[in-house]
């Protein structure tokens, strides 16, 4: 069997590079982002801050539950941008003043802060894929915070209440938003958030901290606000569609579509060692030498392939010499094939039509039976008619050739099982015409 040559790897090259189109997104005339989505979001505030500890004694935030009385007593400004649709980094302005509630039982006192935080941020809704949830969306942040603490509590003759003292604090911040929109740029914000400051040392009411709890106040923040998202799209950042690498996708999907297309053009049906996109030939026998185009050598053009013509002369005895042919045709190496649903043989088919003519006049005494046969993809009755048909068709052609009628018969073998019905390849070997000699 003949080998891919050289000038075969060659051209195999060149077909890789040049037979498909290369892939030009340009020249599909799309402008495709890859990240569609309102990066900006500016967030305002208002809500409740509560210091948890430490206190002095008699000084105290709150007397029943845990927030107490509410009230307005911190404020903050923020602007928020995405790194990417999950995560994001936010910076923000706050002010606190932390008070005595009213008829809370506590000493009065009021402690000031300004303070400025870096924290992080992280869309919990696209983390978690928890989209479905509509118009509710819940984001989490976390970070540090730097505050200017200044004691607003007046001294008294018997304590120290550092009044209009001030000293710079700081500490990690941790948050909970959730949203909901209430509009396609708008969100209403709830958030809650814990700070625990690692560098304290005036307690909530002013006076000095313990020495042991000057490092690690607390304090609980719960606020309302709106978020208003920045951008050309018409959607909040936080609920928008994002489309994340539309373009790489789409030159996966070019590319795949090129490595099918050379893998389909690489098959080799009959095995000769030539693909079927340089094949001419692509039912040649099995193991019969083909040239570079995958057609059988026939030098002397009678006919019979050369590989099959030497092999039958190389018998010392005429006997040999018939058996050799007779099996050759009697097993179905001669064969002509059919396009699906045709009954006119292919054109690389006709070798096999001229070797089974140049058999019949060579041995005139003979006759064969022609079988015609079919695959499996439709009804058993469509495809007898079918197989007979191609078997006419070929015996019209010998007749025509000057084969005398009453030495050729007529039989079908539809429904040929022997291929895989999904097997695109082993259902072309199937749809045939085969030959037996009567003896």
């Amino acid at each position: 069997m003949k080998k891919i040559t050289l000038l075969s790897l060659l051209m195999i090259s060149a077909i890789s590079v040049n037979a498909q189109e290369p892939v030009k997104v340009a020249d599909e005339k799309k402008e495709v982002k890859k990240i569609e989505y309102n990066k900006w979001t500016v967030d305002a505030t208002l809500g409740q801050a509560k210091g948890i500890r430490p206190y002095s004694a008699g000084y105290f935030s709150s007397s029943s539950g845990f927030f107490g009385k509410p009230e307005a007593n911190s404020f903050s400004l923020a602007t928020r941008y995405m790194i990417s649709p999950k995560f994001g980094l936010r910076a923000g302005f706050h002010f606190d003043e932390l008070k005595n509630a009213k008829d809370n039982g506590s000493l009065p006192f009021k402690m000031q802060m300004i303070g400025f935080s870096v924290q992080g941020v992280v869309n919990a809704s696209r983390l978690f894929d928890i989209e479905s949830l509509g118009k509710l969306g819940l984001l989490l942040h976390g970070g540090i915070r730097v505050d200017a603490m200044t004691s607003k509590t007046e001294n008294t003759l018997t304590t120290n209440q550092n009044y209009n003292n001030s000293e710079y604090n700081g500490g990690l911040i941790l948050g909970v938003t959730p949203q909901y929109r209430i509009s396609k740029k708008m969100s209403l914000m709830f958030d809650v958030s814990y700070q625990n400051n690692i560098r304290q040392h005036f307690n909530w009411d002013g006076s000095n901290a313990a020495p042991n709890s000057n490092l690690s106040a607390q304090m609980i923040t719960t606020s309302f606000g709106l978020s208003y998202s920045i951008g050309n799209n018409d959607v909040h950042g936080d609920w928008a569609v994002v489309k994340e690498n539309t373009l790489a996708l789409e030159e996966i999907e070019a590319l795949e579509k090129r490595v099918g297309s050379i893998e389909t053009l690489m098959n080799d049906t009959d095995k000769d060692g030539v693909a079927d996109y340089l094949d001419q030939e692509n039912n040649s026998t099995a193991g019969v030498a083909v040239d570079s185009r995958g057609k059988m050598v026939d030098l002397n053009k009678n006919g019979v392939p050369d590989e099959m013509e030497r092999y039958f002369n190389s018998s010392s005895k005429d006997g040999a010499k018939a058996d050799a042919v007779n099996r050759f045709i009697n097993d179905g190496y001669v064969s002509v094939y059919f396009d699906s649903g045709k009954t006119k043989p292919t054109s690389i088919s006709i070798e096999g039509i001229e070797f089974i003519k140049t058999y019949m006049k060579n041995n005139p005494s003979k006759s064969i039976v022609i079988y015609g046969h079919a695959d499996e993809t439709v009804a058993s009755a469509n495809n007898d008619k079918l197989a007979s048909e191609r078997a006419l068709a070929v015996k019209d052609i010998l007749v025509r050739s000057g084969i005398r009628a009453a030495r050729l018969f007529i039989a079908s073998d539809s429904d040929d099982s022997s291929g895989e019905k999904k097997s695109t390849d082993a259902r072309k070997l199937v749809r045939r015409v085969t030959f037996k000699i009567l003896e």
